[in-house]
């Protein structure tokens, strides 16, 4: 999933094709699947705007990785869809922020081996920071609410690469967009899926602002990336 703008990343150039370590995000991405899984079949679904950019950079980096190219949609949810249109049946598909570069081989491998025995497998991580109901007013400043504080033992964050059977997950994208669909997992179990939660990774960041860009940087150092 490259599909979106990054707008809170700055800039004029989307996320996805920001270089880190040397070579695009995207790129750096789809390696670590083509390692853990050397025959898998790559979806990569771009802004219409940004296709060709994508094929630029692939020739200049010598990126040379067959791949399906779908058209992002308006919301996360229908580029999902789309990219979904070009996966056969009888496959598991993992779907993936191509903004999470630093996804493990292991973390890949691991979601792919449970999700043979169930609907699907999505990875999360727990909240480690205290939590509390806050709001914003129309000058940007936070005000505490009157809702009681959260239990973070309770709270995960969820991350991806989320993995389904391709008939449960396509099937759940046939049923209408709702503002409640922020992930994957959330659109199977509105279509009444049972979803198995595993441990993801911390190191598994999505990058979104400027901050992300230089925590990459220093986990691509140690990682050897």
């Amino acid at each position: 999933m490259a599909g979106g703008s990054g707008s809170r990343m700055g800039g004029t150039l989307p996320k996805q094709f920001m270089l880190l370590s040397g070579r695009p995000v995207l790129q750096m991405t789809i390696e670590h699947f083509l390692d853990a899984v050397p025959d898998i079949r790559i979806v990569t679904v771009l802004p219409k705007s940004h296709a060709d950019l994508w094929k630029e950079l692939c020739y200049k980096n010598n990126f040379n990785v067959p791949q399906s190219i779908a058209t992002g949609g308006f919301t996360r949810f229908h580029s999902v869809r789309n990219g979904l249109e070009k996966v056969p049946d009888g496959a598991l598909v993992a779907i993936h922020d191509g903004v999470r570069p630093i996804v493990s081989r292991n973390l890949i491998n691991n979601i792919f081996r449970l999700a043979e025995d169930v609907p699907g497998v999505v990875p999360a991580i727990p909240c480690t920071d205290t939590l509390r109901p806050v709001v914003r007013d129309g000058e940007g400043r936070l005000h505490r609410t009157g809702d009681p504080p959260v239990d973070r033992s309770r709270v995960f964050a969820v991350q991806t690469p989320q993995v389904f059977w391709s008939e449960v997950i396509k099937k759940a994208y046939r049923q209408a967009y709702d503002t409640s669909f922020t992930d994957d997992a959330s659109v199977a179990e509105k279509a009444g899926e049972e979803i198995l939660y595993v441990d993801g990774e911390k190191s598994n960041i999505k990058l979104t602002t400027p901050d992300d860009m230089r925590l990459a940087e220093a986990l691509c150092s140690i990682l050897h990336y």
